[in-house]
This record gives structure tokens, sequence and C-alpha cells, in this order.
């Protein structure tokens, strides 16, 4: 038998069983989920479940795209919170006033992207592609949003985890009221005490209102340099604790950016040492070589310092829509790990900032 036979004897033959009613999950996913993406999306579901979701390791998840708006805030993300599957988010700020829509007592409902959008605007009926709501969800959520910053404990400069922290109270207190229960994501994190941040908080009508209002000189004003500052505390304690960082990447954009340049930001501007994330995974549409895909591949964050050279392995890059991979990964993880204990990161933020702040005045050049 040659070389080249025995290397391929070493690897499994493709001879999956026929799918039947009574296949689960897993059953699917490692049996006929072997080649091409799916075969990504199955590497991608047995690296989260077998490898990131060990006790140590830090899990960042970023999250990009209209995904709330779609369910799945309800759907996977609480569930992934609710099983200490995700430590820390960064979002956009869309996803986070669309999933108040539904801690709120307000609906989504499924529809077409083939419908007419003049006839859809005269009816008052906002679209996004197959997704309908009513122009009036807009304008409640904005309400709520206004009521809510304008209250005392706002009139202040804070992080963007503090005010999703502030707001996901309220929002929580509503979902009680209303008799609603896991409905938003906000609601969920801040109950489980995980921090949730977005990197371009201007960017979404939650930014919008809180301008509006501060043309009534209100006092809300987001500190973008805490956020950075934060994020870094967050994954340099995990690494000083023995531990290990994973990221989690749903789509790409600002998000993902925010989530890996934790590591430059330990190394390369604070003078740190550091090697870099320990796990990486991401799903996305995007592709490297017209610039869409953002933070790039595995292999050209390495260079950039944001991944440990020794954790190429653990990387995987799913080239697919999120909406079919983030279920089917959250799915598989729930069947095949338990549930983790949360370490409520929130809660230990000026904890974790000081220490970061500490080693740089250390280490500062003089």
């Amino acid at each position: 038998m040659g070389a080249s036979q025995r290397r391929l004897d070493e690897h499994p033959r493709i001879d999956p069983r026929p799918i039947d009613a009574q296949i689960t999950v897993t059953e699917l996913v490692d049996r006929t989920f072997l080649a091409y993406n799916a075969a990504r999306l199955r590497e991608a579901c047995q690296l989260f479940a077998w490898r990131m979701l060990e006790d140590d390791v830090t899990i960042g998840m970023s999250l990009t795209g209209a995904l709330t708006p779609a369910g799945l805030g309800m759907a996977a993300i609480i569930p992934l919170i609710e099983h200490g599957f995700v430590d820390w988010i960064v979002s956009t700020g869309a996803n986070l006033y669309h999933d108040v829509h539904f801690g709120i007592g307000l609906s989504m409902h499924v529809g077409s992207p083939f419908t007419d959008d003049v006839e859809l605007r005269q009816q008052g009926i906002v679209r996004i592609y197959d997704i309908l709501f009513y122009y009036s969800v807009l304008l409640e959520t904005d309400a709520f949003f206004r009521q809510v910053i304008t209250s005392p404990e706002f009139q202040k400069p804070m992080g963007t985890a503090e005010f999703h922290y502030r707001v996901g109270a309220y929002v929580r207190e509503r979902e009680r009221v209303l008799g609603l229960e896991r409905r938003s994501v906000l609601a969920a994190a801040h109950e489980h005490g995980v921090p949730i941040y977005t990197s371009s908080p201007g960017d979404s009508s939650i930014g919008m209102n809180v301008a509006a209002v501060a043309l009534l000189d209100n006092k809300l004003a987001f500190d973008v340099s805490r956020d950075v500052n934060e994020t870094a505390a967050i994954v340099l304690a995990a690494k000083v604790a023995g531990g290990r960082s994973g990221v989690l990447m749903i789509g790409g954009g600002s998000p993902k950016n925010f989530v890996l340049q934790t590591e430059p930001q330990i190394q390369e501007v604070l003078g740190l040492s550091e090697k870099g994330h320990d796990y990486y995974l991401q799903i996305t549409d995007a592709r490297p070589d017209t610039g869409g895909l953002s933070g790039a591949t595995p292999g050209e964050a390495v260079s950039w310092g944001k991944v440990d050279p020794a954790a190429l392995p653990d990387t995987v890059v799913c080239y697919l829509d999120s909406t079919v991979g983030l279920p089917i990964l959250t799915a598989y993880a729930i069947a095949n790990h338990a549930p983790r204990q949360p370490k409520r990161l929130y809660d230990r933020r000026d904890q974790m900032l000081e220490a970061l702040a500490q080693r740089y005045r250390e280490n500062a050049p003089k």
C-alpha cells in the first residue's frame, strides 16, 4: 500500500445512513454534513460544543445582520445566554433596537420579499426583506427608549454595556407586567450578567433617540473608550486567570472587528504580552477577495495578533447564511453540552478594567 493510500485511509469514508423520521440534530450534523459548507458547519458545531464550551473558555459573540427581527433572539441567542454558552456580546444597535419590540409586547410578522413596497408604505407597513411590521412599532419603541433614557439614572456618560444592562432591566419589567417570558435578549443578558456592547452606538434607532434627547440637554453620552478598554479587559482577565478566549462571530462588520480587536488593543496599543484568541468560529456569507469579509480570514487575523498562531487548527469559517447556521449550531450545542455556570462578567467590569489599567501603568513608556 502506497503512502498516498495510507493517508487517504486515515479519513472517514463518505457513507451516510439515509435520513429518516427519527434522526436528531446531532445525527443530522455528524452523519450527513460531510462536504462543502455543510462540513464546515459540522466542524463549527463540534468545535463549539466539544472545545469552546469547556469551563475555562470565555466566549465573546458578535452579532451582525437583522437577526432579532427574524426571531433568532428568542430562538437561539437567549438559549445560548441561559445555558451559559455566551459570556459577552458585541452587537449592532439595530439588533438590540428590534429586540426590544418583542420585549415590550409588539409584534413582527412573516411576509414575502416579493411585495409592493409602495403599497406597504400606504398601509403603514415596514419591510425587512420578508419580515413585516407596522410603522407604529417603530414609534412605540422610540417612545419607550425616550422615556427610559430621560430617567435620572441615565443622566451621565456611560459605556454601552452599562447602558444596555440598565435598559434590559426596564425591558424585563415590561415583560413581567405584560405576562411575557424570554422575549428580549437585553432582558436575558441583564438577568444573567452578560455585558452587551455596541461598536457603533450612533448607528441605530437607539443612537438616534439618544441624539434626539441630547437636543433637550439630556446628559446621556456613550463612552466608547470605556467600551474598547472593557472588552480588552475581559479577554486579558480570562488569559491571566489561566483560561482561554474564544470568539463566536455571526456575520462580520464592525461587531466582528470589535470582538477581535481586543487582542491588538492588549498587545499593540497597550504593549502587554499576549498571543491572541484561542478559538475562532465565524458564520458569514462575505468573501475576503472583495473587501467585504471584515476582519478577513483566521490566517490574516494571526498576522494582526488577533488569533494565536497555535490556535489555527481551532478556527472554522462557515460561508453560510447566519439564519441557517445559528439555529443549527445552537441546537447542536444544547444537545451535546451541559449548561455552564454563568460567568456574570458584567458584575466584574470595574475590577477587570482596573487590572488592565494597572498593568498598562506598569508597562507604559516613560
